[in-house]
């Protein structure tokens, strides 16, 4: 698998009335809010040329999709805040793969910060979606350096005429193509949304894995069959677990109508039923109703 040379993280933070000098307002409010020893990698990173404030007229950037970011959930008033704005900041940096993901741990802090101060919306271009500012906040590492997955990530799902359709949206900030799964049974729709949180938590942690190992590399090897456990599953979400039970997934590297690679998620061993075979595995039987 091809390793980019370098990773890019886009915030904008929507303003009613533009703020005078965005990067000394950006330092003082990354200062005020954001602990060490993240607030140090952020204002290393506003001091060099890998971060960059872009403030401009609202009509001077592309518009950002209003359908879209109410698909994501945007709140009515975030949203009316965004198309009202007069002048936005576009908040980038590039970093290379690997750990930590500077460029979006910083470029998110800083946007988050310079939101609250005056009581803007954010919009995370990748998504795109408006954060709330306790769910940004929230998604920022802690002291330890660690981060919640699912803070990260999107999982949305589709219906088609044979189940359901998943991919995620998010590994693609690391550096990885995102996964995918089609035709999932309606009634497997929660199992196997939190097996692919756990499976992407697994991938991730292989592929941090390789690229820490090599100096500079330019391709690395994932397996083709992947184990993943209630353990992944639980550190996608932050959270523990003691019981070590895990069943197996393949992956395939596909480019659909020739557009970004993903990960197609397939069982390991082919056969009806597989994927309510892996979840019943991985989770149990499912809870039935009282009688």
């Amino acid at each position: 698998m091809p390793v980019p040379e370098a990773l890019d993280g886009t915030y904008a933070v929507a303003f009613a009335e533009p703020p005078e000098a965005p990067r000394e307002l950006a330092r003082e409010q990354v200062t005020a809010r954001v602990a060490p020893p993240l607030r140090d990698l952020v204002v290393s990173m506003l001091d060099s040329p890998m971060l960059t404030l872009d403030l401009r007229p609202a009509d001077g950037f592309p518009p950002l999709p209003a359908s879209l970011l109410t698909q994501y959930g945007a709140p009515p008033a975030d949203l009316a805040a965004v198309e009202a704005a007069s002048h936005l900041l576009a908040v980038r940096a590039a970093y290379r793969p690997g750990w930590p993901p500077a460029h979006e741990w910083a470029t998110r802090a800083i946007a988050g910060a310079v939101a609250a101060a005056a009581g803007a919306p954010v919009v995370d271009v990748f998504t795109p979606r408006i954060l709330p500012q306790d769910e940004l906040l929230r998604s920022l590492p802690n002291a330890d350096g660690e981060i919640r997955l699912t803070d990260w990530m999107l999982l949305p799902h589709t219906a088609g005429p044979h189940g359901f359709w998943f991919t995620t949206k998010g590994l693609a900030r690391f550096g990885l193509p995102e996964l995918q799964t089609e035709n999932v049974p309606p009634a497997l729709v929660e199992p196997w949304g939190r097996l692919l949180n756990g499976l992407a938590r697994r991938v991730l942690d292989l592929w941090l894995e390789q690229l820490a190992a090599l100096e500079t590399p330019v391709v690395v090897d994932l397996p083709e069959t992947v184990s993943v456990g209630l353990q992944d599953v639980a550190a996608a979400q932050g959270t523990e677990e003691e019981m070590r039970r895990e069943v197996s997934v393949r992956l395939r590297l596909d480019a659909p109508d020739g557009g970004a690679p993903v990960l197609t998620v397939l069982a390991a061993d082919d056969g009806p039923d597989r994927l309510e075979s892996l979840c019943t595995a991985l989770f149990g039987m499912p809870r039935t109703g009282a009688a």
